[in-house]
C-alpha cells in the first residue's frame, strides 16, 4: 500500500468528521451538536490515555503526543509507539515539532482544560520559587495564551539535557571521542588538536566509540559518564 501523504490523511480526517457530523458543514449551515468521545480518536494521547497537552507531532508519520509522553518514551527508543515507524536512526527527538494548530484545537474542544492546564503550571512554578516568563509578542510569535514560554534555546536540545545546575552532553552509543571533540572545539572556540579526552587522566584514542568506553570503564555505575578534558597551549602541538 502506498505511504499516505499530509494532504490525504488530512482528508479522510475530514471525512471522518463529516461522517459523525452526519452532514457536509460546507453545505449546510445548521448548528450541530456532538458528543466530545466521538473525536476522542484525533485529540486524546495514545500514551497517556488523556487529552493532549502541548501536542507534539512526529514528522514522520505525523502521529501526535502529549510533548512530555513522546519525549520520554523517546528516551529508550526511536520508533513512533503507534505505528512502529522508524523516527531517526540516532536522535528521535529532531523529529519532533509542537503542533500548536492542534493544540488549539484541543483547548476549545475540551472545557476547562487550558485553565486546569494554565493553573496546574503556576502552581509547579511557585512551588520551586521560579519566575514564570511568559513569551513575549512578536512579528514570528504565537497568541498571548498565558501558557509559560522558556528562555531555553530547543535548538540544541538534540545534544544537552539541562537540570537545575548541570548540563550534560546526549549522543548515540555509535559516537566516537573524535565527534565529543569536536563538540567542545565549536563550543569552546579552539582548534581540534587543542582539545584532549581524558577519562581518570589518561587520554582516550579518537577513534574508541561511547558503547565501548562505557562497557570497559563505567559499566555498573550510575548515569552520567563522567569524562574530562584539557586544553592545550595553542602553540604547542
Amino acid at each position: 500500500m502506498a505511504e499516505q501523504g499530509p494532504m490525504a490523511i488530512a482528508m479522510r480526517l475530514r471525512n471522518q468528521l463529516q461522517s459523525v457530523y452526519k452532514l457536509d458543514p460546507l453545505r449546510n449551515e445548521e448548528e450541530v451538536k456532538l458528543k466530545i468521545k466521538d473525536l476522542n480518536e484525533h485529540i486524546v494521547c495514545y500514551l497517556c490515555a488523556g487529552y493532549f497537552i502541548d501536542a507534539t507531532t512526529i514528522t514522520e508519520c505525523l502521529h501526535t503526543f502529549c510533548k512530555s509522553c513522546i519525549v520520554k518514551y523517546l528516551q529508550t527508543s526511536k520508533y513512533c509507539p503507534m505505528c512502529n515507524i522508524k523516527i531517526h536512526e540516532t536522535q528521535p527527538l529532531l523529529n519532533l515539532k509542537l503542533d500548536r494548530v492542534m493544540q488549539d484545537i484541543v483547548y476549545k474542544l475540551v472545557p476547562g482544560l487550558q485553565e486546569s492546564e494554565d493553573k496546574r503550571i503556576k502552581e509547579f512554578y511557585q512551588s520551586r520559587g521560579l519566575e514564570r516568563v511568559v513569551q513575549p509578542p512578536g512579528e514570528d510569535s504565537i497568541p498571548d495564551t498565558g501558557l509559560p514560554f522558556t528562555s531555553f534555546d530547543h535548538s540544541k536540545a538534540h545534544f544537552y539535557r539541562y537540570d537545575e545546575q548541570q548540563k550534560f552532553v546526549r549522543c548515540s552509543v555509535r559516537a566516537e571521542v573524535r565527534h565529543l571533540r569536536k563538540v567542545l572545539c565549536h563550543r569552546l572556540n579552539v582548534e581540534k588538536h587543542q582539545i584532549q579526552m581524558l577519562f581518570n587522566n589518561e587520554s582516550l584514542p579518537d577513534h574508541m566509540t561511547m558503547k565501548r568506553l562505557w562497557i570497559s570503564h563505567w559499566f555498573g555505575k550510575a548515569q552520567p559518564l563522567v569524562l574530562h578534558y584539557t586544553i592545550k597551549d595553542k602553540r604547542t602541538r
